[in-house]
């Protein structure tokens, strides 16, 4: 006799052929057998958990194969039948959905965070092989939180956090807002139960006086609606806990302000209907103006459709309206699980289905990109909360990113290719610059230049985890080869202070030195020196010493003096300017090796030179090559008569010498005179003179000179 919890999963699996049900129940032998003599917190058997989970994804109507693998999703991790008995019983796709959801415990990582990134990767990876992956995951998180009570007060708040931060989010991004809603309702509860069950009771307080209110406006919308000859199912929507205590937080809005509206959804039969009744519902109340959203048209990047409005109400409380078909609304419920056809690859463009694969399918090409687990988690971050703005193409696409994307961001979302090259963009036939923040409905063309190159200051204003992750991987790759230029040269000048060069060093003597360095090739030494994670000098003498004892006996006591390295400044993958001086070319510098980091150049007069040189072995002799390239940052001290467009007139003649200004601020200020401080780009240190004759030649100046002296 089977157990009533099996007897359950039987009849909400009854949807599926007989052979299939049979196969669901073989499952369960399977995993009972498997998981015999373990139990759960709360003293239950521990198979009751893997069941309900299968009963969960089986109310949304999946698949054998999903069923079955929810059943066993814990058997490779805990307990000892192998993937191979179960890929043999149940076959490879099965397998492999189990493996998907598998948690990494048996692997090491540096810490907790680590651990957690690195499994949250490989289920996202899992994902964008095979999307029920995630939603095996999701209904096994779901029950989780159900019988979180079990757990001791520590695990519930990690695991309550975890929840809010990735699996409702998740969930939101797939369009399965009813889980989304249950997963926020529990971890809130969870996480902050205080919190909760004060605003739980003053939502039950408030429905109780409006409940009449709310009666009033749903006859009166039904009675307009069916006036209009338009079938249609009208439903009061109540606000949860977990979005009213979010709201009151983000838009610092009181409880009252947020509970004093009313929200309805109205369900019609096409999607005509439902831009006949928006008509409907604004004739029985004045609607807001710039509060009509239309979903229908530019859906949202989970596939939601649904229009908007809110509406003037009778009782002095704005009414919140959304109206749609009823596959829309079953879509907005279930997403990617709304009428599953896991085979059908086609479908509609709008449709929670293909706009999950084509996200999945971004993030395996982002995930490919990223070394680290926890960058990979902070990109997918920002692809979770799609504060969305949409966008048109000169070809009328339309593609959503984040609030707050830039001009840049719809560059890397056409193609990285466009990203890379990207000079400027057209917004509304504007030309504007790659940092401009973008608004719904603009139309945004991308102008590239087969010369541009991503430079790591984009990395300051991109918002999308492809942009991030595509402009990383540029600088990347050119620090690499930037890195080993600039360590060959290092490593030959201090090579040649000991009398010899990286030519006469034998291979096998270098060949041993990276063996006993763990380095593969001698590019990672080159790369570590310029980088200042290896000291050149050290390196040099090391190697010197390894060809012998003749060799090494010869090394003079005091090193002859070698040549300045030259640098161009286009060597930006390992050098860096200090913000203490902003070295110019013309100035005589020095280099520091920070350790990571690579070169910072100095101005041999920086006050922070006399400390540096106490390192001298970080110490790094550079000097301007002849071609030198770039813009440089330099600060001007500029003092002025204070009077009415003085800051206009100095503006304008530090552009008039070619100058970009990149900031300003004043320093000192009172009625008669006052002190500014120019931030601008200037090609050297002849140039940067040509823009202090030019700002003292405007007659509003008492002093300009450069800052710091």
């Amino acid at each position: 006799m089977l157990p009533p919890y099996v007897l359950a999963l039987k009849e909400r699996v009854a949807y599926l052929p007989e052979a299939q049900v049979a196969r669901v129940l073989r499952a369960y032998e399977v995993g009972a057998h498997a998981h015999a003599g373990q139990a759960r917190k709360s003293g239950e058997p521990y198979i009751t958990h893997p069941v309900a989970v299968a009963g969960i994804l089986a109310e949304l109507g999946l698949d054998a194969e999903t069923i079955i693998a929810a059943i066993l999703h814990d058997t490779l991790e805990d307990t000892a039948l192998s993937r191979e008995a179960l890929a043999g019983e149940f076959g490879e796709v099965v397998a492999d959905l189990v493996d998907g959801v598998t948690k990494l415990d048996k692997m090491r990582f540096s810490s907790r965070q680590e651990a957690d990134a690195e499994s949250f990767r490989k289920m996202l990876l899992a994902m964008a092989r095979d999307i029920r992956v995630i939603l095996i995951k999701l209904a096994d998180r779901l029950h989780n939180m159900r019988t979180l009570g079990a757990k001791d007060n520590s695990s519930r708040r990690r695991i309550a956090r975890e929840t809010l931060e990735i699996y409702a989010p998740i969930a939101q991004r797939l369009g399965m807002n009813k889980f989304k809603a249950e997963l926020q309702d529990l971890g809130f509860r969870s996480l902050y139960p205080d919190r909760y069950r004060v605003i739980s009771e003053r939502i039950r307080a408030a429905l109780g006086n409006r409940r009449e209110a709310m009666a009033k406006i749903e006859t009166a919308l039904s009675a307009r609606l069916a006036a209009d000859h338009l079938p249609a199912r009208v439903v009061g929507r109540i606000k949860s806990p977990w979005s009213i205590y979010s709201k009151m937080r983000s838009e610092h809005k009181s409880f009252a302000q947020l509970m004093d509206v009313y929200g309805f959804r109205v369900v019609v039969d096409s999607a005509v209907s439902c831009y006949m009744a928006l008509g409907a519902v604004h004739a029985l109340y004045k609607p807001v103006d710039r509060r009509f959203k239309d979903f229908i048209a530019i859906p949202k990047a989970n596939g939601y459709q649904s229009l908007h409005t809110v509406l003037l109400g009778p009782f002095g409380a704005p009414i919140e309206v959304q109206i749609r078909t009823a596959e829309m609304d079953s879509v907005a419920e279930r997403g990617v699980a709304a009428h599953w056809a896991y085979k059908t690859d086609s479908g509609p463009a709008n449709s929670a289905q293909a706009r999950a694969r084509e996200w999945l399918s971004s993030l395996a090409d982002s995930q490919a990109n990223t070394a680290s687990s926890a960058e990979f988690i902070e990109n997918v971050k920002i692809d979770l909360f799609p504060d969305e703005v949409y966008l048109f193409t000169p070809r009328g696409d339309i593609l959503s990113l984040p609030r707050n994307a830039t001009a840049l961001d719809f560059a890397y979302a056409v193609h990285t290719d466009v990203g890379d090259h990207a000079v400027a963009a057209r917004v509304d036939k504007k030309l504007l610059p790659l940092r401009t923040r973008l608004e719904s409905g603009q139309l945004v063309e991308i102008i590239t230049a087969p010369s541009a190159v991503p430079n790591p200051a984009w990395l300051e204003f991109v918002v999308t985890g492809k942009a991030r992750t595509a402009i990383r991987q540029y600088l990347k790759h050119l620090q690499h080869e930037d890195a080993v230029d600039f360590g060959h040269r290092m490593l030959d000048r201090a090579l040649d202070t000991l009398g010899t060069n990286l030519d006469a060093i034998p291979p096998a003597v270098l060949d041993r030195f990276l063996e006993e360095s763990k380095l593969r090739r001698l590019e990672e030494l080159l790369s570590d020196i310029a980088l200042g994670n290896r000291m050149p000098d050290q390196v040099a003498r090391q190697l010197v010493a390894s060809r012998g004892g003749d060799a090494a006996a010869g090394l003079p006591a005091v090193p002859h003096a070698s040549e300045k390295i030259r640098i161009t400044g286009a060597e930006r993958g390992v050098l860096s300017f200090g913000n203490c001086c902003h070295p110019l070319p013309g100035d005589e510098i020095i280099g520091y090796l920070s350790s990571g980091k690579g070169i910072v150049v100095h101005r041999v007069e920086c006050p922070n030179v006399v400390e540096l040189r106490k390192s001298p072995e970080r110490c790094v002799a550079i000097e301007w090559g002849r071609e030198v390239q770039g813009d440089y940052r330099a600060e001007l001290r500029i003092e002025v008569i204070n009077r009415p467009g003085v800051l206009a007139t100095v503006a304008a003649a530090i552009a008039a010498a070619d100058s970009n200004i990149e900031n300003v601020e004043y320093v000192e200020r009172d009625a008669a005179a006052a002190t500014m401080l120019f931030t601008m780009e200037v090609k050297n240190r002849k140039h940067l003179a040509d823009v202090i004759r030019r700002v003292r030649r405007t007659g509003v100046v008492s002093g300009a000179y450069r800052y710091p002296i």
